[in-house]
C-alpha cells in the first residue's frame, strides 16, 4: 500500500498543484483562494466604514455604496466564512486527525475546489453585467426587478453551494470509514465532531438555498411568479426558504470554529477537555436547534402572534448547548498550565467576543426588543460578534496553532501576539459602538445618518482599520515565516491527537504506518510520563 502511494506522489510544478488529489495540497489551494477573497471583502468593508466616517457623502454616492455593501456581504459570507474552516483546516486535518492517508474521495475533493473557484469567479464577474445592490440576502421582490448583475451573482452562489455539499459528503464518509484502528467515536477530537456535524448541516441545508436561488433565477428569466406578488407569488415565502438555510449556516460557520477552540484550549492549557461527552452532545444540540428557529429573523414580517411566540421560545434553547460549551471551556482553563501563545490569545478573544454575540442574541430572540431593534445597527453588531468574532478569530487561531505542523517551522510569537491584540481591540472598537447606534435607532444599510450618530460611527471606522492592521500582521507573519521560520520538531505543542504523531510537514502519504489508537485525544499524561522518564 505504501509503495503504491509513493509511486503516485504529486508532481512538481504548477501542473502538479492544479491536478493534485492530495488533501493537504487541496487545503492550501483553498487557503490561497479564500484569503484572496478575504482581503477583497475586507477592502470593501473599509470602504463602507470610510463612507460612514462623516454624515452625507464622504467618498462614494448612494448607488455605489449599495453595490460595495452587497459585494462585501456576498464575498464574506459565501466565499469566505462558510467555506473557510472546513475547506482549509478541515481538508488538511481531518485525515491526519483520524489516522487516514487521504479523504474518502480524493478526486471529488479536487472537483469541490474547482466548483468553489468557478462559483467565486462567477460572483465577482457579476459586476460586469450590471449593479448588484440587493444586499447579501437577495430579498424579493427587489431582486426580481434589478438588472443582469444580480442574476449572475445568484448563479455564482448557486454554483458555490455544490462545493459545500460535495465537501460535506466527502467528510462524512471519511470520518465514518477511514478512522484508524482503535479510534472509536469516544476518542475523536472535538474538531472532528464539529466537522462531522457541520458536514451533515451542509448536506441537509445547502440544497434548500440552492433550490430557492434557482427559483429566483427562473423567475427573473421567465417571469414564473414564485415570489413576485404582482404575479401571485409570495415574497415572504422567499424569506422562509432563505432563512431555513441561512440560520443553520450561522452554525455551519461557527461549529468548526468551536472545534478549533476546543483543540487550542486543551493543548495550550495542558488539560483534558472538561465534560468531553457533554461538549460532543452540545455540538449536535446546536446543529439540531439551528434548523427549527429560522423564523426569528422574521418577527416583523407579519406572522401570527402564536408563530412568533413558538419561534421565540425555541430560540432561547440555543443558549443551553452553547452555554455548556462556554462553561466547559472555562472549566478546562481552570487550574490549567496556560501558555499565552498566539493561538491561545485568539482562543481567549473568541470566548469574550462570542459571549457578547451570544448574549445579545437573546435580545433579538425576545419579540418585544426585536421589533424595536430589527434592521438597526444592533443586528449588525450582533451578527459580526458571532460570525467575525467567532469564525474568523478561530480561523486565525487555528492557522497559528497548526502552522508548525503544516510548514515544519515556527512563526514569531511577538508578531503573532501583536496581531491578536490589534484584532481584539479593533473588533470591539468597531462593533460595540454599533450596539449603541442600534439602541439609539440608527438603521442599518443606510448610506447617510443623522449628525448625532457621528462620533460612534467615527470610533467604529477607526476600529475597522485596527482590525485590518491586525489581520495584515497575521497574514504577513504567516507568509514570511512559512519559508524563513525556525525549524521545529514534529510536536512542538506536545499535542496528543494523531496529527502530531507524523512528521512536520506531513509526507504525501501522511503516516508511514497507520497508527493504532490506545488513548483519548487529550491524554496529556503520556507526555508528562515521558518527560519524567527523561529526567
Amino acid at each position: 500500500m505504501l509503495d503504491r502511494l509513493l509511486s503516485h506522489e504529486p508532481k512538481p510544478g504548477i501542473l502538479g498543484w492544479l491536478l493534485t488529489t492530495d488533501h493537504k495540497r487541496i487545503a492550501l489551494l483553498y487557503f490561497w483562494s479564500i484569503i484572496t477573497a478575504f482581503i477583497l471583502g475586507g477592502i470593501f468593508a473599509l470602504l463602507i466604514r470610510l463612507e460612514l466616517f462623516f454624515p452625507g457623502k464622504t467618498i462614494v454616492d448612494p448607488d455605489l455604496y449599495n453595490r460595495i455593501f452587497t459585494l462585501h456581504g456576498v464575498i464574506m459570507v459565501f466565499m469566505v466564512i462558510v467555506p473557510a474552516i472546513p475547506a482549509i483546516l478541515g481538508n488538511y486535518l481531518i485525515p491526519l486527525m483520524i489516522g487516514a492517508r487521504d479523504v474518502a474521495f480524493p478526486k471529488l475533493n479536487l472537483l469541490s475546489y474547482y466548483i468553489y473557484l468557478l462559483g467565486a469567479i462567477i460572483i465577482l464577474s457579476s459586476v460586469l453585467f450590471g449593479a448588484v445592490d440587493t444586499g447579501w440576502t437577495f430579498y424579493t421582490p427587489y431582486s426580481i426587478k434589478t438588472g443582469g448583475g444580480v442574476l449572475i451573482a445568484l448563479f455564482g452562489v448557486f454554483v458555490i453551494g455544490f462545493s459545500s455539499i460535495l465537501t460535506g459528503l466527502n467528510f462524512i464518509v471519511t470520518i465514518h470509514r477511514l478512522r484508524a484502528p482503535g479510534l472509536s467515536w469516544g476518542k475523536l477530537p472535538l474538531f472532528i465532531w464539529a466537522s462531522y456535524a457541520t458536514s451533515l448541516m451542509n448536506v441537509i441545508a445547502t440544497p434548500v438555498i440552492g433550490i430557492t436561488l434557482l427559483m429566483l433565477i427562473l423567475e427573473k428569466l421567465f417571469g414564473v411568479g414564485f415570489f413576485d406578488p404582482t404575479k401571485g407569488g409570495d415574497p415572504i415565502m422567499f424569506q422562509h426558504f432563505f432563512w431555513f438555510y441561512s440560520h443553520p449556516v450561522v452554525y455551519i460557520m461557527i461549529l468548526p470554529a468551536m472545534g478549533i477552540i476546543s483543540e487550542i484550549i486543551a493543548v495550550h492549557s495542558r488539560k483534558k477537555i472538561f465534560g468531553y461527552w457533554a461538549m460532543a452532545a452540545a455540538i449536535f444540540g446546536i446543529a439540531f436547534i439551528g434548523f427549527i428557529v429560522w423564523a426569528h429573523h422574521m418577527f416583523t414580517s407579519g406572522m401570527s402572534d402564536v408563530a412568533r411566540w413558538i419561534f421565540s421560545f425555541l430560540t432561547f434553547f440555543v443558549a443551553v448547548p452553547t452555554g455548556v460549551k462556554m462553561f466547559n471551556w472555562v472549566a478546562t482553563l481552570y487550574k490549567g498550565s496556560i501558555r499565552l501563545t498566539t493561538p491561545m490569545l485568539y482562543a481567549i478573544s473568541f470566548l469574550f467576543l462570542f459571549s457578547i454575540g451570544g448574549l445579545t442574541g437573546l435580545w433579538l430572540a425576545t419579540i418585544s426588543t426585536d421589533v424595536y431593534l430589527h434592521d438597526t445597527y444592533f443586528v449588525v453588531a450582533h451578527f459580526h460578534y458571532v460570525m467575525v468574532g467567532g469564525a474568523i478569530t478561530a480561523l486565525f487561531g487555528g492557522l497559528f496553532h497548526w502552522f508548525p505542523k503544516i510548514t515544519g517551522r515556527m512563526y514569531s510569537e511577538f508578531w503573532g501576539r501583536l496581531s491578536a491584540i490589534f484584532v481584539f481591540i479593533g473588533f470591539n472598537l468597531t462593533f460595540f459602538p454599533q450596539f449603541l447606534l442600534g439602541m439609539q435607532g440608527m438603521p442599518r444599510r443606510y448610506w447617510d445618518y443623522l449628525p448625532e450618530f457621528t462620533l460612534l460611527n467615527q470610533i467604529s471606522t477607526i476600529g475597522a482599520f485596527s482590525i485590518a492592521l491586525g489581520a495584515l500582521i497575521s497574514l504577513i507573519t504567516l507568509f514570511v515565516y512559512w519559508k524563513k521560520g525556525e525549524k521545529v520538531g514534529d510536536n512542538p505543542w506536545k499535542g496528543a491527537t494523531l496529527e502530531w504523531q507524523t512528521s512536520s510537514p506531513p509526507p504525501y502519504y501522511n503516516f508511514k504506518e497507520i497508527p493504532h489508537v490506545e488513548h483519548g485525544p487529550y491524554d496529556f499524561e503520556i507526555f508528562r510520563k515521558k518527560e519524567k522518564e527523561q529526567v
